[in-house]
């Protein structure tokens, strides 16, 4: 896609969010170069709606779409994209917001498919943010599919850092052209799934590691929100990106090591619900009949029993330090 866009339309999808949607919609209207934006509240309870619908103020750029039931936020992007005709297209989430002068920045990339900046995550999304997370040299860099997938294997004793969390702006044509849409069936990994599956159809995806998105940081663990369907979805998905011949040997087994782990977490969760369900004798026993993943579960059990707490994390901080 060529150097500017100027008219990017953003996507939010909003789930009971009506404390934290008014910053979203009011830092992606604030940008000269949005053109349009399209919320979905995907069943709110809250008044989501009513409260984004306050900010925006009339503004006509501004639509929002209402689903009676939620049905995730794969669904709830892919309604937004259906009624969107921006060349461009940014996703935020409903507790986060973008820093100002992010697209004209973004529009300094040259041929791209996908361009993303760096991350901010914060606690507080009222304080302000130091000058030296800001202020960081705007240089883009060519992600590999290797490079990304291997950039979404969790390592023990550092902050959750995947490369799927990034808020690539994308091309619609090329969305277009490869028939990419959000896949409705994951409610975990939705961006990676989609961004994996661009990278695999060729997709030319530009990073640069200075910040133009802010993610607030929540108290509640990510992993309790985690159930077992969704990990065996997530892991469905890993399993289809294999299926796709690379002739890629650092692609393949990025791929390998990253539906391992998926895997591990979704027998590790199934073990938790069945021992709820059946108990902890059973549950163990179902266990050692897979004598593939019992060790890795094992080990993850043995891991979070020994663990002092959760991951050590210092906010605010970048999803990718400084090169």
């Amino acid at each position: 896609m060529s150097a500017s866009f100027p008219d990017l339309g953003v996507i939010i999808a909003a789930r009971d969010a009506a404390a934290t949607i008014g910053a979203a919609v009011a830092s992606a209207l604030a940008d000269p170069l949005v053109g349009e934006v399209v919320m979905v509240d995907d069943g709110s309870t809250d008044g989501t709606a009513a409260a984004a619908a306050r900010v925006a103020a009339g503004d006509s750029r501004f639509l929002v779409l209402v689903n009676s039931t939620s049905l995730g936020p794969a669904a709830a992007r892919n309604r937004a994209l259906d009624h969107m005709r921006a060349p461009a297209i940014a996703i935020l989430d409903a507790d986060d917001r973008f820093l100002p002068s992010r697209s004209a920045r973004l529009a300094a990339a040259h041929d791209w498919d996908l361009v993303a900046d760096n991350i901010v995550f914060v606690a507080d999304p009222e304080a302000p943010l130091p000058p030296l997370l800001l202020n960081l040299p705007e240089h883009f860099e060519t992600v590999l599919p290797s490079t990304f997938i291997a950039g979404n294997i969790a390592q023990n004793g550092r902050p959750r850092g995947e490369l799927g969390f990034l808020k690539p702006v994308m091309s619609r044509a090329f969305l277009e052209r490869w028939g990419l849409r959000y896949d409705p069936a994951l409610r975990l990994g939705e961006d990676y799934d989609l961004y994996v599956r661009a990278l695999l159809a060729g997709a030319r995806f530009l990073l640069t590691r200075r910040p133009g998105y802010v993610a607030v940081v929540r108290g509640e663990s990510l992993s309790s929100r985690h159930t077992a369907a969704d990990l065996a979805a997530l892991a469905a998905a890993a399993r289809r990106h294999l299926s796709v011949a690379t002739h890629d040997p650092a692609l393949e087994a990025a791929m390998r090591r990253l539906l391992r782990q998926v895997e591990t977490r979704h027998a590790h969760q199934a073990l938790l619900d069945r021992k709820r369900q059946v108990g902890t004798l059973k549950a163990l026993t179902e266990l050692l009949g897979r004598p593939d993943l019992a060790p890795a579960v094992a080990h993850s059990i043995l891991r979070d029993k020994l663990a002092a707490g959760p991951e050590p994390s210092v906010l605010p901080r970048l999803l990718l330090p400084e090169a």
